[in-house]
């Protein structure tokens, strides 16, 4: 532990600058000068146009990031920190580490000190790595600084001696860091706390009151009616955010000269003025996302937002840039590219957060729609549990949260929607809690709206085009913590925080869909799957000359080291996590495919569906809509198919989405494992997850040499002349794959028909998959653990005729295994059943052959020997 340091030079060698708030006052302000100025450190005051004196300071202490310099200061590698950061040093007598106190808010994390209880070790490690990276910090016992304590149950010591001291930190399930890194946001952690979490006690589809955001707050549209008026006052006082401002208002916002007089009064008696000279003003409002004065304006690093920013300016008095919330911004006047023909309707979110969705489908270029019928191409749901979402599953439609249109808007192209925070709906959580925090990356709106520069660029327009540079080089490429500035990056190949896609990452396996590791470290952190291993960044982190110590860099990079490959594991979670059916109909295949499938073409070809999920019948009538005109420029859908294991587009997204593009034009549409389908698509014969699924529901497989020519060729030959044959891998696994199929068709799902089949929870490649397999072909699939609690309830032997019925573990030759393998064939044989502790591949081969056989060579004592 490092030596504190000498009281009078705490803050020595540094400068710090104030950016004042409503939580940030200037009485606070000048207490904590006081101290900095007391124990060594300079304190600069802004400069007389009210800028931040970013040459001389070495510190920024603000709440926000929401201030004009963040930018600038960001990419000089300034550190920003909160208010508490001055406190918590003067209270440990030395600076501490800066991460946990940014304002950022993608550092979802920023202010959790964790603690962790009776958790494995394996997701101890993940979940801390997870936490720091994201801004928190961790401590190996509980004090009175810690505000959570992670933990499965109430018995471990941790918990009792909160509940002792009455510390007030909330004790948490691991699930809820799960969720929240999954979704890249901060949930609210009520349904997760122990000793009651209501996750584990209240059915996911019971009702959820939509909750309020206070991120939509003046931001649910890009084109207000009206002025807003002021909070808690009877007049609007004086204001003072336009003081030795000048605005210039855009031709394109089209506003009467009533309302035009009205916003002149304000801005003049609040010291500011208006200008018709893109040159000479500050801030431009416009409309839109073109003309040349909007490019001028860009070019010249002007504030640049629409009349919603101005009246947010107004009516709350405090500068707030445009860039922060996505309906202040000029909207793109066509729309994104790729939403011009969707029609998107909206679910399970209320009050301001539909009205904002409805603007923003609108804004994005879509077609919003009050009622859902089959027509519609999207359902965009806060929770996954609603006749809407019913009637989405039932009609093949997308169904997303709202981060998938947020996140379109705001990188200005369409986002995959197999990206897995995009179809995350936790438990007991209405995500419109999250709703209005994502915001702009300025670098991608340059590069797609005002590319270039000025012709005669100015000192202030080259300042922040390098700024811009330099931050986006800063940063992070991809991931929860997407645009937080780390440091320079030597190579950006190495970036921790970009996620490679997994979408096709089977190949790397023999044995199903997770990617095999890359020499794996035997330590390395295991979230629910395995991961592949990762390059880490070495460069430097966002610190000062004077504060962190060689092994504060070294806890961080293993910290990051970890939450890379967490980012990896709850991708390829996403991708490879059963999605069936909540409904108890079991899987999907058989004559409820086929069903689906002859009602979903009488659909599309009905101008009003009778069965349409309709939240007012009144409003559906009022309705009035030109028949399949959203869908005039593509056929329908003829033919659904599932690929695995295909290598066209492995590693380029942007080839993948061209070649979807265009099988979709030929009538082909690439669905989502779970999703029925007409075709299994495959180069060979392989076992992963989505072929043995969809085997398991006789689905014709076929070479994938048919889509290269579908695609080669913009035509679609007969399937009949692909079907898959591999007599190498048929001769490798003992099986002829036509029969297989046919006997799949036959089994109707349920090979496997009430069979136990338990899994070790610490197996190989993790339980998900296997349990994926196993309930695709209807057995009753459990995690085995030590401390599981699970037994077989006892059967009379007269009552088992022809001898105890067989029960499965599914388990690998590792000590910590081996130690439940007596504790299982104990409780088999008390339950009257015949215990069986077999390798994966006995499950495997099972499936591949779609016939339910065994043999002693799958006993984990013969196949691991």
């Amino acid at each position: 532990m490092a030596d504190k340091e000498e009281p009078s030079r705490l803050f020595g060698l540094c400068a710090f600058t104030f950016v004042p708030n409503n939580e940030l006052t200037e009485n606070l302000i000048t207490e904590l000068a006081n101290s900095i100025v007391k124990y060594g450190g300079q304190v600069f005051q802004r400069k007389r146009d009210g800028s931040l004196p970013l040459s001389q300071v070495t510190h920024i202490i603000s709440n926000t990031i929401d201030f004009p310099e963040y930018t600038e200061a960001t990419a000089m590698m300034i550190p920003v920190v909160r208010s508490k950061w001055i406190s918590a040093s003067l209270a440990k007598g030395k600076q501490v580490q800066i991460r946990p106190f940014t304002p950022d808010p993608r550092m979802i994390f920023s202010d959790v000190m964790l603690s962790c209880g009776d958790i494995p070790p394996t997701d101890k490690e993940a979940i801390i790595g997870a936490t720091m990276a994201m801004g928190g910090m961790d401590s190996e016992n509980v004090t009175k600084l810690t505000t959570h304590i992670c933990a499965l149950t109430m018995d471990h010591p941790k918990c009792q001696l909160s509940l002792l001291k009455k510390t007030g930190c909330k004790i948490v399930l691991p699930h809820w860091f799960d969720d929240c890194f999954k979704l890249g946001k901060r949930i609210d952690e009520g349904p997760y706390l122990l000793p009651n979490p209501e996750i584990l006690r209240v059915r996911p589809e019971d009702n959820i009151e939509p909750p309020s955001s206070a991120h939509l707050e003046g931001a649910t549209s890009a084109r207000p009616d009206y002025l807003p008026a002021p909070p808690d006052t009877e007049s609007r006082p004086t204001l003072t955010v336009f003081n030795g401002k000048k605005i210039m208002l855009s031709a394109d916002l089209a506003i009467r000269d009533r309302l035009k007089g009205i916003i002149l009064d304000l801005i003049t008696s609040g010291g500011g003025e208006l200008t018709g000279n893109v040159d000479e003003c500050d801030w431009f409002v416009c409309q839109y996302r073109d003309g040349s004065e909007y490019i001028r304006a860009s070019h010249l690093g002007k504030s640049v937002g629409n009349l919603s920013w101005l009246f947010y300016l107004i009516t709350h008095n405090a500068w707030t840039s445009p860039l922060r919330r996505l309906l202040h911004y000029p909207i793109p006047r066509d729309g994104i590219p790729g939403f011009k023909d969707l029609r998107i309707t909206v679910s399970n979110y209320g009050g301001e957060a539909r009205i904002y969705l409805e603007n923003l489908i609108t804004a994005i270029g879509a077609t919003y729609t009050k009622t859902m019928k089959a027509d519609n191409t999207h359902l965009i749901t806060a929770r996954d549990n609603s006749e809407k979402c019913e009637a989405a599953r039932d009609w093949n439609i997308n169904m997303v949260n709202h981060l998938w249109i947020e996140e379109s808007y705001a990188k200005c192209e369409m986002q995959s929607m197999t990206t897995g925070k995009y179809v995350h709906f936790p438990p007991r959580t209405n995500l419109g809690e999250v709703i209005g925090q994502t915001f702009f990356d300025e670098s991608r709106l340059q590069a797609l709206y005002y590319p270039g520069g000025p012709e005669k660029p100015t000192a202030a327009s080259i300042r922040k085009r390098k700024a811009l540079e330099m931050t986006d080089e800063n940063s992070f490429a991809g991931g929860p913590a997407e645009g937080v500035v780390i440091g320079r990056q030597a190579h950006k190949d190495f970036d921790v925080m970009k996620d490679t896609d997994v979408e096709y990452a089977e190949k790397t396996t023999e044995a199903f869909g997770v990617p095999a590791p890359q020499k794996r470290r035997a330590n390395q952190a295991q979230f629910t799957t395995p991961a592949r291993a990762r390059h880490v960044r070495t460069g430097k982190e966002n610190e000062t000359p004077s504060t962190v110590s060689s092994s504060g860099r070294s806890a961080k990079d293993k910290a990051l080291g970890r939450l890379s490959d967490l980012a990896s594991d709850i991708a390829l979670y996403e991708k490879e996590k059963k999605r069936g059916l909540k409904d108890g109909h079991g899987p999907w295949g058989g004559k409820r495919a086929a069903d689906f499938i002859d009602r979903e073409h009488l659909n599309r070809r009905s101008v009003s569906s009778p069965t349409a999920a309709e939240e007012n019948d009144q409003e559906s009538k009022l309705e009035k809509r030109p028949a399949k005109k959203a869908r005039q420029s593509l056929p329908d859908i003829e033919t659904r198919v599932i690929l695995t294991g295909f290598k066209r587009w492995v590693n380029d997204k942007n080839k993948e989405d061209a070649d979807r593009k265009k099988l979709r034009e030929l009538g082909i549409a690439v669905v989502l494992d779970g999703q029925p389908c007409d075709y299994l698509v495959a180069p060979q014969l392989v076992r992963t997850v989505k072929f043995l699924r969809n085997l398991s529901k006789g689905a014709l497989v076929l070479s994938s040499t048919w889509i290269e020519d579908c695609l080669d060729t913009k035509q679609v030959p007969n399937p009949e002349d692909y079907i898959l044959k591999d007599k190498e891998n048929e001769k490798k696994f003992g099986l002829k794959l036509e029969n297989s199929v046919r006997k799949a068709r036959e089994n109707k799902g349920k090979l496997l028909w009430n069979i136990p089949i338990y899994c070790t929870s610490s197996i190989k490649n993790g339980t998900d998959s296997y349990q994926a397999i196993a309930e695709a072909n209807g057995a009753l699939f459990m995690v085995y653990a030590a401390r599981s609690g699970i037994t077989i309830k006892p059967t009379k032997p007269e009552e088992d005729e022809g001898g105890p019925e067989p029960v499965y573990l599914l388990s690998t030759a590792t000590p910590e295994e081996k130690k439940l393998w007596k504790k299982f064939e104990d409780m088999a044989r008390r339950g009257n059943m015949e215990p069986r502790v077999v390798a994966s591949d006995w499950l495997l081969d099972v499936v591949m052959k779609q016939e339910v056989s065994f043999d002693k060579k799958y006993l984990v004592t013969n196949f691991f020997s």
